[in-house]
């Protein structure tokens, strides 16, 4: 694999692109020509960071939002597809929808919990605990019913609860229109560069008004075919990695006053692949063993998630307070194969058998219920308050078993399974939080916040194996932690915000696995980040700005490490994460935007952690110093009712390294710029639109996994996450 400069921006091609963009900006005639100023102005985005709807650019909190038109426009079917967008947000990819990694700051998981919360619209979704392993599942929901996508960056634990060490993800969802009956559908066609398929996306949404005023129904379908284009040279497979991804929501709205709305919603999203996008490389030179799309697996690596969500969110206005009430129950469910016959097939031989294939099969179900009250005060000149409680339960259940093949994929006697283990778990949480806000003036006001939440978890693992002796073991653990925040925030007129901000966040520990030697269980580890940041509008709101400086300790880091092959989690010292992140958008003329972000990232161990072979000064995992995008879009009218847009914009990440610097895992992970476009035309009812993603087919790799021998530790093999080569699609909706 090539190596690039992780400081070296990519320049020219930014700059080439912007100009070929700006170029056909100025060559139409502007859509809105008169009164310019107001023509310009950037709308004002609403976010709900502190649990109230508020300006982004009064919120003293490290924002980014994408709206539903502008994810539509992206053709933005995966977080990996706009996470690139917004400075300081790291997805680390597995190619299929669901199978990843999210981080901020790089505050990048070690071990098998997540460092990012995730929420639809009120309520949380995914484990709190590392045996249902939240840091290898992420939420990637189609966009047609997502109003819009919101990033906050830092720790959020005060607010919104356990796993918001590094930040917090939030999709929130279209809510039913009282008075307007909608329908709407479209269908994109894509093809992707090397596969023998075409792509196609269907999708529809339905607006009734049942009472109108007071009660609405809406529904919505979609279902997306990706083609693959990776090959398998070993069993002859061709465009192997293909999936589809299906999701369904129904949503109830009852206004059954001025002063009670209730909203109920259900999702369902099912993901379907044969196998995932990953291809083989060279433990040694990390280039292609057999080319540049193609890996060597014995058996098929399939990947299937399931999502059922519910939920119930109840807002009363009491008069004197607001009052929320968010239930949500959940199961998601997640089955998948990795080949590990190159890590375990050589065991074989210590019965006395040839080296064979050993299918590693984990199937996991979670079941997830929620609920949290809060009370918050209406807007006051002096004193602002807000109260709540949380409660969840989870329930677990992860099998895992490796399978005992020979090389014509035939059971072996005596050998198969060669490792089967259950792991039933459960954990329950319950919290107590509060935020208040003293305002002196106009000018300036501080913030304060405190969480105090309880956590017990149980534990059993029972596994049968030929290589461990077998296991029947209860665990529990049971830990109170509090996480705390203050800031500080000054208005300079009435268009600039400079705030600081000290807050903490966690993530639980838990019962360990059973291992010789093994401590029985982990402690929650901890974090305190401190910043400082500015927001502006200027020149009659044509021009925002957003910018904050951070740094970052890091305590008692829960880390996976490995023993003869098998995996446990122990807690393993000390981490510094410090950087700058900062974004603006900018609208020179009526019609054209542009945008730009970046972020300077340097998370690094600030002491030794010898279980996974870290030192003091090693970076963490999938951390790129520099990374940034720039983006333009430029509206302008055609005949009669007819506009048009054209836009795109460049990503760009630095390198990385897929475990801290001084593992025997470690593997470098290059730089990468990449392309996209997008254009459309428009009236009323139709949209007809162009994209592009990944214009000059740039290769690179989004992720890696070394495999190592049961017998010797060493690299075996190593699996890499490419890139998704060129894409190119044309699509349409039409409103009725």
């Amino acid at each position: 694999m090539t190596k690039r400069s992780a400081n070296r921006f990519e320049i020219p091609t930014i700059a080439s692109v912007l100009a070929l963009l700006s170029s056909c900006a100025f060559a139409a005639e502007p859509a809105d020509k008169p009164a310019e100023s107001e023509a310009n102005a950037l709308a004002p985005i609403i976010v709900t960071a502190q649990k109230r709807s508020e300006n982004v650019q009064v919120v003293p909190i490290s924002i980014s939002v994408l709206g539903s038109e502008r994810l539509e426009q992206m053709h933005a079917t995966q977080l990996a597809d706009y996470a690139n967008y917004m400075p300081g947000l790291q997805v680390i990819s597995s190619g299929t929808p669901g199978a990843g990694t999210v981080a901020m700051r790089g505050i990048s998981p070690l071990g098998a919990n997540s460092t990012v919360s995730t929420y639809i619209d009120e309520t949380p979704l995914g484990s709190s605990s590392f045996y249902a392993h939240a840091s290898g599942n992420i939420l990637d929901l189609l966009p047609y019913d997502v109003e819009s996508f919101q990033a906050f960056r830092g720790p959020q634990g005060t607010l919104w609860g356990a796993g918001a060490l590094g930040g917090v993800i939030q999709y929130t969802t279209r809510k039913p229109d009282l008075d307007e009956t909608s329908l709407r559908a479209g269908m994109d066609m894509f093809g992707v560069d090397g596969a023998g398929n075409v792509g196609v996306t269907a999708r529809a949404q339905i607006n009734l008004p049942l009472v109108p005023g007071q009660l609405a129904l809406s529904a919505s379908a979609a279902r997306q075919d990706t083609p693959g284009y990776i090959d398998n040279v070993r069993r002859g497979g061709n465009d192997q990695n293909g999936y589809s991804q299906t999701a369904g929501r129904v949503a109830l709205r009852w206004k059954a006053s001025d002063d009670l709305d209730i909203a109920l919603s259900a999702i369902k999203q099912k993901v379907d692949a044969d196998n995932d996008s990953n291809v083989a490389l060279d433990p040694v030179t990390l280039r292609p063993l057999y080319g540049k799309w193609r890996n060597d697996n014995y058996v098929a690596e399939s990947n299937r998630r399931d999502l059922d969500y519910l939920s119930a969110t109840v807002n009363w206005d009491a008069g004197f307070a607001d009052f929320v009430s968010a239930t949500s129950y959940s199961r998601t469910s997640f089955s998948s194969v990795v080949d590990g016959s190159k890590s375990y097939g050589m065991l074989f031989g210590l019965f006395g058998q040839p080296p064979g294939v050993v299918p590693f099969q984990a199937d996991l179900r979670l079941y997830k219920t929620t609920q949290e009250f809060r009370l918050t005060s209406k807007p006051d000149d002096r004193f602002e308050w807000l109260v709540g409680t949380f409660y969840t339960n989870e329930t677990s259940r992860n099998y895992q078993v490796a399978g005992a093949l020979n090389t014509d994929l035939v059971p072996v006697a005596g050998l198969d399974p060669l490792f089967v283990a259950q792991l039933p778990s459960s954990y329950k949480e319950y919290a107590l939080f509060g935020n208040v806000t003293w305002k002196f003036g106009e000018k300036f006001d501080i913030a304060a916040g405190l969480r105090w939440a309880r956590n017990e978890q149980e534990f059993r693992q029972v596994n049968t194996s030929l290589v461990l002796p077998s296991t029947d073991r209860l665990g529990s653990s049971a830990e109170n932690v509090r996480t705390w925040s203050i800031g500080p925030r000054w208005r300079i007129g009435a268009d600039t915000m400079l705030y600081a901000r000290v807050a903490t966040g966690y993530q639980p520990g838990g019962p360990n696995v059973v291992l010789p030697g093994i401590p029985p269980t982990v402690a929650a580890d901890t974090l305190t980040n401190y910043e400082a940041g500015v927001k502006t509008d200027l020149f009659d709101h044509r021009l925002t700005l957003d910018a904050a400086v951070y740094n970052i300790d890091w305590r008692k880091i829960q880390v996976t490490a490995t023993q003869a092959g098998f995996s446990y989690t122990v807690n393993g010292g000390k981490a510094n994460s410090r950087g700058f992140e900062g974004s603006a958008v900018y609208s020179p003329v009526a019609g054209l935007r542009l945008g730009f972000a970046a972020a300077y990232t340097d998370a690094t161990l600030s002491e030794n952690v010898p279980s996974i072979g870290g030192l003091d000064g090693d970076r963490l995992p999938y951390a790129p110093k520099w990374s940034g995008s720039a983006t333009a879009d430029y509206t302008f009218a055609l005949n009669g009712s007819w506009t048009a847009r054209i836009g795109g914009g460049v990503r760009y990440v630095g390198e990385r390294v897929t475990t801290v610097t001084h593992s025997p895992l470690a593997l470098p992970l290059g730089a990468y710029e990449a392309v996209d476009l997008n254009a459309d035309i428009a009236n009323d009812r139709w949209t007809v639109r162009l994209f592009v993603k990944n214009l000059t087919n740039k290769g690179a790799y989004l992720s890696a996994t070394p495999l190592t021998s049961a017998l010797t530790g060493a690299i075996v093999d190593v699996r890499a996450t490419p890139l998704q080569p060129r894409v190119i699609g044309v699509g349409f909706d039409v409103k009725l």
